[in-house]
Parts: structure tokens; C-alpha cells; sequence
């Protein structure tokens, strides 16, 4: 048979050798399968392997064997796969094989050549296996590979915790954490300055575990300067475990909602009434900070701590403003005629959270009480920072933030004809600042 037969396999080859993924090796199984099936160029398998096994099958003449739709070529393709070790991803594809013989085999010389290999080997193989590892048959290769992360040594699964595949990464640093090998101001560090949030979460309450008192702030520092909100929870949750809670008050008035959640219950724990703090934040003039309105609304009560977050509504700084909006419809304690003026405010931010605010009446405007807002320019860049400030997930602490009530629409009667002629042209300004779509019908009440 023409060497040339296999030229494309060879090329395919080298260029998934040089590279990481094991999608790549996934999509061969699958191509060179199709080619075979379908095509003309490659003869069917059992009319070349034969010969070929008797003098050594090259690694193209082996990959496609190991991939061709025979299952008694796959298996006897397995038996060559120690003399080409570059191709034992192709041998965990084959342990999740629909064929029975061919898995056995395929998981026998797996659990043949997986001592002694190198990290980046290891890696690779599990990379594959990871990805196989949802067919039905693909969990034993899984657990073999998972396995054997626990009994290499401990540089081997340490190399994988950099492991360019994510289920990789992600792997190394459950065993790594799991066997004990990181230190807790190592797990501190990752979860702090870590760019994949599973792996930040899994340091960060493993970290959180080990914190006691007194604290280290090894741990401790890393936790609480992380941009990520659930690693900064796990630190202000680990003040209370060293008993620092004093050190959780600036957290009140963090942009991450859980943040300021577990630096309440810190406080709480500790025998503090986080609600005087807050009232006394918001009330301390150019001094307010960002989200204190926010925190106050989030454990105030809308008669006492309403008419303060109204008057945070004309604040100077354009967070604030769209803070003390944000704690308005937290309270149920938004106005129409008086909250409607800030949909022309100069902060994008403010706009966002007034047009989130006023979403339920954009179809119910009282008559005469709204004037048309004059627009003026406003830059990219204004309030850039709101993407820190939006709610994040579950996290270490035990006190978890509950989503605020969406805001009562007004049980008055709908206004007269004209007058919802007027309003409605308020409603696609809202509309567009929400991306909710199209408005109501010209006879919609």
C-alpha cells in the first residue's frame, strides 16, 4: 500500500503532538473513523494490519487501526501501543469503547504504561480522559487516571496544577487539596490571585479551613484583597474564625452583596448591630461610602432609612446615587415622580439602575407629573467599574444575601388617554436601558 495513504494521518498527527488539546484526539477517533467508512483513500483495515503488525506498524498505520470501525483490528492494534507511546491518548479513547474486548484491553495497557510517565504525559492522558469520561462507558478510565494522581509523587501533581486544560487543572488542585500537599498560605494565594473561579472557590474554603486563632495573615490578607466576592467572603468569614471581627467594617460597604452579607453576620456574631454603622456611613456627607446605601437598604426599614436613601438619590458621587437607587427598590420604596428625573442623570450607572428601578410602571405614568428629560453626552468609560458590583454566587460564608423584592406596581387607576400618550414616552427609554424588547400595543392599558 502507498505510503502516501497515510501522509494526512502523519500531518494530523504531528500537529496534535505539538499541541495540548484533547478534543484534538477525540476528532481524529472520529475522522479517521468517517474516512474509513466513507472514503476510498485508506483500504478497510484487516486487508494491511496483519502485514503491518509483522514488522511494526508505523505510528500513522497504528492510529488509524486504533480508530477504525473493526473492533477486533482496535484490539489488536492495542497490543503495538507500548512501542509508540505518543498514541496513548488514543488507548484511553479506547476505554470507553462501545466493544467490550476492546475496553478491557484498552484499560490493561493503560494501567501498564501509566508508571513512570512524565507529567506532561500524565497530563495529557488525563486531559483525554476527562473528556471521555461522560460516555457511558468512560468512568473507569476516569478513575484510573484520578488514582493515579493520588499515588505519584508530589512534584508530578504539582507540574499539573499549571496544566494548560482547565478539567486538568482543576483535578490537580481537588487531589493536591485533598492530599494535603498545599500549604494554606499557597491555597491563600491561588484563591486570591487565581483567573478560574472553581479552582479559587476550592482554595479559598480550603484556605478557610485552616484559619484559626490567632490568624495568620499569610491567609488571611491574600483573602481579603482578592477581586474575586467569594473569595473576599471567605476572608471576612475567616476574621470571625480569629476572632477579629472589628476588621470586618469596612466590608460592610464592599461592592460584592455576599461580601457585605458575611461581614454582617461577622459583626452580628461578634454582638453588632451592623444598622447604626450603616446609618452613620450614610449619613457622613461627601464621606458616604460607594455602596453604603446599599448595605443599609439591604438591612434597614423603608419608613426610618427611606427618606435618607432619597436624599443619597442628589449625592455627588454617581455610585452613590445609583446605590441609594438600588436600595430604594430593595425597600419598595421607589416613587415615580420623584425617581423618573434620574433617568437623564450624566452617570450610565445611575441611568442602568433607575431604568431597572422604574421597569414595573414603564406602561404606567401618572398624568402630568413628568417632564421629558434633556439628554446629555456621557462617556464610555463613566462607571466602568459597575461589572465589580454585580451580585456574585454561593460562597464560603453561612450567611448568604437574599435577592430583594422586585418593586409593587401602583394599584391607581391607569391615566386618561392623553396622559398615557405622555407617558408612554418615557417607557422605550426605559426599555432600551434594560434591553426588555418591545413595548405595548397602541391599545394597551
Amino acid at each position: 500500500m502507498p505510503s502516501t495513504t497515510f501522509d494526512d494521518v502523519a500531518a494530523r498527527l504531528a500537529r496534535i503532538l505539538r499541541g495540548a488539546d484533547a478534543g484534538a484526539w477525540i476528532g481524529l477517533d472520529r475522522d479517521i473513523r468517517a474516512a474509513l467508512r466513507w472514503g476510498h483513500r485508506i483500504p478497510p483495515v484487516p486487508t494491511w494490519f496483519p502485514a503491518a503488525a509483522e514488522r511494526g506498524p508505523t505510528a500513522p498505520e497504528l492510529a488509524v487501526a486504533l480508530c477504525g470501525p473493526d473492533g477486533r483490528a482496535r484490539e489488536a492494534a492495542l497490543s503495538h501501543v507500548s512501542r509508540s507511546p505518543e498514541l496513548l491518548p488514543l488507548a484511553v479513547v479506547r476505554c470507553a469503547d462501545w466493544a467490550e474486548p476492546v475496553r478491557v484491553r484498552a484499560l490493561a495497557v493503560l494501567r501498564a504504561e501509566l508508571p513512570g510517565l512524565t507529567p506532561e504525559a500524565l497530563a495529557r492522558l488525563a486531559a483525554v480522559a476527562l473528556r471521555t469520561g461522560d460516555r457511558l462507558h468512560g468512568g473507569e478510565a476516569r478513575e484510573l487516571l484520578t488514582a493515579s494522581l493520588w499515588e505519584e509523587p508530589q512534584a508530578a501533581t504539582e507540574a499539573l496544577l499549571g496544566s494548560g486544560d482547565r478539567a486538568v487543572r482543576r483535578l490537580a488542585h481537588r487531589v493536591a487539596v485533598e492530599r494535603g500537599l498545599l500549604s494554606p498560605a499557597r491555597l491563600a494565594a491561588i484563591a486570591a490571585a487565581g483567573t478560574d473561579v472553581v479552582v479559587q472557590d476550592l482554595c479559598a474554603n480550603a484556605a478557610l479551613a485552616t484559619v484559626g486563632d490567632p490568624a495568620d495573615d499569610a491567609v488571611v490578607g491574600p483573602l481579603l484583597g482578592s477581586r474575586l466576592g467569594r473569595v473576599r467572603a471567605a476572608g471576612v468569614t475567616a476574621l470571625h474564625r480569629a476572632g477579629r471581627p472589628g476588621e470586618a467594617v469596612p466590608f460592610l460597604y464592599d461592592r460584592s452583596a455576599l461580601v457585605r452579607a458575611c461581614a454582617r453576620w461577622v459583626l452580628r456574631q461578634a454582638g453588632t448591630d451592623p444598622l447604626p454603622l450603616y446609618r452613620a456611613a450614610c449619613a457622613a456627607g461627601d464621606a458616604v461610602p460607594s455602596d453604603a446605601p446599599l448595605g443599609l437598604a439591604e438591612c434597614g426599614d423603608r419608613v426610618v432609612d427611606g427618606p435618607a436613601l432619597w436624599t443619597l438619590t442628589e449625592h455627588a458621587g454617581p455610585r452613590v446615587r445609583a446605590s441609594a437607587v438600588a436600595g430604594l427598590r430593595a425597600l419598595d420604596a421607589v416613587r415615580l415622580e420623584r425617581l423618573a428625573p434620574l433617568l437623564a442623570d450624566t452617570s450610565p450607572r445611575v441611568v442602568r439602575e433607575t431604568a431597572r428601578a422604574l421597569a414595573p410602571w414603564a406602561d404606567h405614568f401618572p398624568a402630568g407629573t413628568l417632564c421629558r428629560p434633556t439628554a446629555r453626552p456621557t462617556t464610555a468609560h463613566d462607571d466602568h467599574e459597575e461589572v465589580q458590583g454585580r451580585q456574585e454566587g454561593d460562597g464560603a460564608c453561612g450567611t448568604a444575601p437574599t435577592e430583594a423584592a422586585a418593586p409593587r406596581r401602583s394599584t391607581a387607576p391607569p391615566p386618561a388617554d392623553g396622559a398615557l400618550a405622555h407617558a408612554r414616552a418615557w417607557a422605550p427609554r426605559i426599555r432600551r436601558a434594560l434591553r426588555l424588547g418591545p413595548g405595548p400595543g397602541p391599545n394597551h392599558r
